[in-house]
C-alpha cells in the first residue's frame, strides 16, 4: 500500500518547476493588481503592508479600503489553506497539491470571467482584489507547508539574501544559486508579461493566462521535490 502511494506521488511534474511557474503567475497577478486595481498587491503582502502605510499617510494613488480588502482576503485564504493542509496533508502529497492548485485555478478563472464580463462595474475592483488575494493566501499556506527551500512563489527578499550570502562571493558554496536565480527570473518575467498584457490588452487576459497556467499545473503536478 505504501509503495503504491509513493508511486502515485512520484508521478507527474516535480514541485520545483511547478513552484517556479507559480512564481511567474505571482508576477502576472501583482502586475494586474498594482497596475489595474488601484496600486494594490494581491500576491506580495510585504509590499501591501508598505502600500497601506502610504495610503494611510494620504499619498496619492493609494487606497486604504483596497489594501485592507487585499490583506483581509489573503489572511482568510491562508487560513483556508492551513485547514486544507491539515485535512489533506496526511494523505498522498500529489492529491493535496493538485486539489489546492485546482482551487486556485478556479478562483482565477472566476476573476477572468468577471473582468471580461463586467470590467467597468463598481464592485469589479473589489471582487478581483478579494478573489486573487484569497487565491494567493490559499496557495501560500500550501507552499509553506510543503517546505521546498527558496521557493515561496510570492516573496523574494530571503531568496535574494540567500543568493548573495550563500554565494562563493559571500563565502558559501553557491549550491542553491540556480534555484534562487530561477525564482527571481520567473518573478521578473511574470511581472513583465503581466504589465505588457495589462497595458495592451486590459486586465482580463492576464487573469485568463494565469488561470490556464495553474490549471495545467493542477493536472501535471506530482508530490516530488
Amino acid at each position: 500500500m505504501e509503495a503504491r502511494e509513493k508511486n502515485e506521488t512520484d508521478r507527474g511534474l516535480r514541485l520545483v518547476p511547478v513552484l517556479l511557474v507559480l512564481t511567474f503567475v505571482s508576477g502576472l497577478i501583482d502586475a494586474v493588481s498594482y497596475l489595474a486595481l488601484g496600486h494594490v498587491f494581491t500576491a506580495n503582502m510585504t509590499g501591501n503592508v508598505v502600500v497601506l502605510g502610504f495610503a494611510a499617510a494620504g499619498a496619492p494613488g493609494f487606497s486604504v479600503p483596497h489594501t485592507l480588502t487585499s490583506l483581509a482576503a489573503f489572511v482568510v485564504g491562508a487560513a483556508a489553506g492551513g485547514r486544507t493542509s491539515v485535512r489533506l496533508g496526511k494523505g498522498a502529497r500529489r492529491t493535496w497539491v493538485r486539489v489546492t492548485l485546482a482551487a486556485e485555478a478556479g478562483l482565477l478563472a472566476v476573476c477572468a470571467a468577471i473582468a471580461f464580463g463586467a470590467p467597468d462595474a463598481g464592485v469589479t475592483e473589489y471582487a478581483l482584489i478579494a478573489l486573487t488575494a484569497f487565491a494567493m493566501g490559499l496557495r501560500n499556506a500550501t507552499v509553506r507547508r510543503l517546505g521546498v527551500a527558496d521557493l515561496t512563489t510570492t516573496v523574494l527578499t530571503m531568496t535574494l539574501t540567500g543568493l548573495a550570502a550563500d554565494s562563493r562571493a559571500g563565502g558559501g558554496s553557491g549550491t542553491r544559486s540556480p534555484r534562487r536565480t530561477g525564482a527571481v527570473a520567473a518573478m521578473v518575467a511574470g511581472a513583465a508579461a503581466g504589465a505588457w498584457l495589462v497595458l495592451h490588452h486590459g486586465l482580463a487576459l492576464p487573469l485568463l493566462v494565469s488561470a490556464a497556467l495553474v490549471t495545467a499545473l493542477a493536472v501535471v503536478a506530482s508530490g516530488r521535490e
